[in-house]
């Protein structure tokens, strides 16, 4: 890539020469959005379930619901909605979530590109287990495709802003439907690359400092606060590196995660090592560096789970969500490397091990859902259900639980949806409430945790939950009784 041209034309110029190479590696990225019937991704079965309950809504057939204004964390959704309504939602998620997982790769492709100079071939093996990590396999469909065009937004304004402002502030526009994080991402990068010029020799590590002490003392805010509620934890190197981007569903990913950090600072101090006495090195790896410090620090400091008010909704996996971008830019450093080959046969090979594991895990989590399905479709249309479905507890994947959401479309209603007493999403309960859903976000966070204590008004209500210790895919379907608590019967997966 050359200073004479705008990122514009170089993309043009890229996918017209490479054009097979760019097909061939589409196809293969969204590979796992096809491999099974449905895509097991955590809160995607959310999305598909309140899409539905939005057609109900502008049906009249949802009394007690609303879909509400909003600006932001929409963008997903109304893709999957206006799609579902013409190709039904099976169809719709393949098709939504697979251009999602397009966005995002090539969004990630170009920023680095830009960043670095040149297309970074080598690193697609790297590019695609990000593009199928812990926040596609999360189902954060809105904060994930923020971020990847959020992504296509710097490559655009990196080097060239001045031809490129027209198509980066309409990409920014949608950014900011999709999730507020990525436009943050996007503001921050772009202040960035605007102060730091101004700044000579080591003054320029100014930037960076006065961000760190910032994100101190939002921390100390925060724990002072009387209105605010966090949770924090202890972030390591290793999280805060985007690494743990690769730990999805079991100990295994542990493993390979250490393998794939390893491996990066193996091929990190060899360049070191063969170019340390060179300046432009140390320069054209300058800005990848004090981004990775910024975003360490940021996930240092920051909330995992915090809460408005005592009666407002978590937000919550902040951090976890955060490391998505500091993996970005982690191999925005590794991009800068002199490019060998072993460096993609090493890519490769921990590639190929990850999806293999994703299929594996992915496969289970589809006959948890074809038992829910199983179940769920002999129930009278418009039956009431409360799951209480868990992952095994050395699954990071947690919020498994929503699988029974898609089995209920077009059949019954999720009584414990969290989405409509969060008042955060567009679809919402009435003050008055509504008796497709619980109005409380605490107690729809009881009912799914299995501390819910079964009330009158309740009923008729019913149970989908695990009944067969030895295999977690295993549901079972029952009554519930007025005074019973949701936690009396299920019986969660082993360690």
């Amino acid at each position: 890539m050359t200073e004479q041209h705008s990122s514009v034309s170089e993309g043009r110029t890229l996918v017209r020469q490479k054009w097979r190479q760019v097909a061939m590696v589409s196809a293969l990225v969204i590979l796992p959005c096809l491999w099974h019937r449905h895509i097991e991704a955590g809160d995607l079965g959310s999305h598909v379930y309140n899409a539905w309950l939005a057609q109900l809504i502008a049906k009249g057939q949802a009394p007690g619901l609303y879909v509400t204004t909003r600006w932001n964390n929409i963008l997903f959704d109304l893709m999957l909605l206006h799609v579902g309504n013409w190709v039904g939602f099976a169809a719709a998620e393949k098709i939504v979530v697979s251009c999602c997982v397009l966005i995002f790769f090539w969004g990630v492709f170009g920023f680095i590109g830009v960043v670095t100079g040149r297309a970074p071939w080598l690193l697609t093996p790297c590019i695609a287990m990000l593009a199928c990590g812990y926040s596609f396999n999360m189902g954060f469909m809105n904060y994930y495709l923020s971020i990847g065009l959020g992504s296509f937004c710097l490559a655009l304004v990196w080097r060239d802003a001045s031809r490129n402002w027209i198509p980066a502030m309409a990409i920014a526009v949608l950014v900011a439907a999709a999730h507020p994080v990525g436009l943050v991402w996007v503001g921050g990068v772009v202040a960035y690359l605007a102060i730091r010029p101004l700044l000579p020799g080591p003054l320029k590590l100014v930037v960076p400092l006065a961000i760190v002490l910032a994100c101190r003392a939002l921390r100390s805010y925060v724990n002072r606060s009387s209105t605010l509620v966090a949770d924090f934890y202890t972030v390591v190197p290793f999280q805060a590196s985007g690494a743990d981007q690769l730990v999805l569903y079991g100990r295994r990913y542990y493993f390979l995660a250490w393998a794939a950090i390893s491996f990066g600072m193996v091929c990190f101090v060899w360049d070191l090592l063969a170019q340390r006495q060179r300046p432009e090195y140390w320069k054209r790896l300058e800005l990848p560096l004090e981004l990775c410090l910024i975003l360490f620090v940021a996930a240092a400091f920051a909330p995992e789970n915090v809460r408005f008010s005592i009666h407002s909704a978590w937000v919550g996996l902040l951090v976890s969500r955060l490391t998505t971008i500091s993996a970005i830019v982690g191999l925005c450093v590794m991009a800068c490397l002199q490019a060998r080959k072993w460096h993609f046969v090493g890519w490769a090979a921990l590639a190929v091990i990850f999806f293999g594991f994703l299929f594996q895990d992915t496969g289970k989590l589809n006959r948890l859902e074809a038992n829910a399905e199983a179940l769920l479709s002999g129930v009278p249309i418009g039956t009431r259900v409360i799951p209480t479905i868990f992952a095994p507890p050395d699954s990071r994947i947690q919020f498994i639980v929503h699988i029974a959401d898609r089995a209920c479309v077009h059949r019954c209603f999720i009584y414990s949806n969290y989405e409509p007493s969060s008042n955060q999403f567009r679809v919402r309960v009435a003050k008055g409430g509504s008796w497709i859903v619980a109005d409380s976000p605490e107690d729809v966070n009881d009912m799914q945790g299995g501390g819910y204590e079964i009330q009158k008004q309740d009923l008729p209500v019913k149970q989908l939950y695990q009944c067969d210790r030895g295999d977690w895919t295993k549901l079972c379907l029952r009554d519930l009784a007025a005074g019973e608590s949701t936690g009396d019967y299920g019986l969660p997966p082993d360690g």
